[in-house]
């Protein structure tokens, strides 16, 4: 779980069960989706007195201020955690990737929570606080910091969530583990089937498990899910992409940015634990093909094709895929300004919205691009006629080949005991 074995540091009175539902739920956490596979989160479980203390006062938590239920027996029914944004393993090249790595972190705590009710740990409260220090009364360079002296310096704070013992678990376990699994992006082509109706307002409407939104006081999901199915829309969504998505290539640092999370082949992605592979980007290809991509994409040979359009190519060709796909689907927030917390949220609501898709039988490829530039997004909402600020646009529909899973860092890398 961390540096320090959780067997060897946590109190042998303290929350062994926990400890184990924990693991469990880290290691099905450990797949849900972050841009560039970069998985920017972690998740601190307040054992020590002064990351308790923190957590107890940022949640008002009375009976366990006052003292009330809190011997041994009654401690091991409630544990604390922090959630927590990892800003060494965070995306940087371009401001848009600020709410994509709190989206991330969002849908890592989503099916992180859900893990643990699988397993009998209920969230029931949970507060979103003001990472910084100065919120807190304390320094920039005060080594204490919020949660203590354990608490990374790399890691922002972004919600703690209590969790009580229930006698009855919800959720089956070995299905959600199942469906995380399988839960991932496919870049190859669709079938041009339609997708029935009713399996998407389905869809657009299921977020009653949602564990961050029900453990908030008075959580809405601030959120609209918008299918695009209508020929034109379809073909404005390909215009746009084949207008703009080379900028990711042409732009130097976030195509560098990018490229570092490309790796040489399987085992490279396996050492590394992030990233991805050639073929999870663009399928089986053969050996020559495989090195001949790799000089290609190359920050030093992209900076020299743009110059005669190879960015505009590439660009095109996603675009012809967006067009022949038979769906893609717009999250978007309502409010045009959300802040953190909505954002965070955001991430639990685009998990639930993928683990239901894939349950479906249906796959996604996002198409980040036409996101990460504000200029573009606003054309985006415009065309489609959104109500706020889109924060997620893919592909949707029925595989035609299957892509291979991205690797992902063992779940211990994102747990620390504070």
């Amino acid at each position: 779980m961390t540096s320090t074995s959780p067997s060897q540091s946590a109190p042998a009175n303290r929350g062994v069960a926990f400890q184990d539902a924990l693991q469990a739920a880290a290691e099905i956490a450990a797949y849900s989706p972050s841009s560039h596979n970069c998985q920017p989160w972690g998740v601190g479980w307040a054992i020590g007195a002064a990351a308790r203390h923190t957590a107890v006062a940022l949640l008002a938590d009375t009976a366990e201020q006052t003292g009330a239920g809190c011997g041994p027996a009654a401690r091991n029914e409630v544990e604390y955690l922090v959630l927590a944004l990892d800003r060494a393993r965070q995306l940087t090249a371009l401001s848009s990737h600020g709410v994509e790595m709190l989206v991330s972190c969002g849908a890592y705590g989503e099916i992180l929570l859900r893990a643990l009710a699988a397993q009998g740990w209920r969230a029931d409260r949970v507060r979103f606080v003001d990472p910084a220090p100065a919120a807190h009364g304390l320094k920039d360079d005060d080594p204490d910091r919020i949660f203590g002296g354990r608490w990374p310096r790399a890691w922002m704070p972004l919600c703690v969530v209590r969790l009580s013992h229930a006698p009855t678990p919800s959720g089956d376990l070995a299905e959600l583990r199942d469906t995380v699994r399988a839960r991932h992006t496919n870049r190859g082509p669709y079938r041009p089937d339609r997708i029935e109706p009713a399996v998407l307002a389905g869809l657009s409407t299921t977020r009653s498990g949602l564990s961050l939104f029900r453990a908030a006081p008075g959580g809405d999901s601030e959120v609209t899910v918008r299918h695009v199915v209508a020929d034109a829309e379809r073909a404005a969504v390909g215009d746009l992409v084949s207008r703009h998505g080379g900028r990711d290539f042409s732009h130097r640092a976030a195509w560098r940015e990018t490229h570092s999370f490309i790796r040489r082949d399987e085992a490279d992605a396996e050492t590394s634990g992030d990233g991805f592979t050639l073929g999870q980007l663009f399928g089986p290809m053969s050996p020559p093909r495989r090195f001949g991509m790799r000089i290609a994409l190359a920050p030093v040979t992209m900076r020299i094709l743009r110059h005669v359009g190879y960015h505009r190519i590439l660009a095109r060709q996603l675009a012809a895929m967006v067009r022949c796909s038979p769906a893609a689907v717009a999250l978007c927030f309502d409010d045009g300004a959300p802040g953190a917390e909505s954002v965070v949220r955001g991430g639990a609501v685009l998990a639930d919205y993928w683990l239901g898709a894939t349950r479906a039988g249906l796959v996604l490829h996002p198409v980040s691009v036409i996101l990460q530039h504000d200029d573009v997004r606003a054309e985006l909402e415009q065309r489609l006629g959104l109500p706020g600020r889109a924060f997620f646009v893919s592909r949707l529909g029925h595989a035609v080949t299957a892509f291979p899973p991205s690797r992902r860092l063992a779940a211990s890398h994102a747990l620390r005991l504070v």
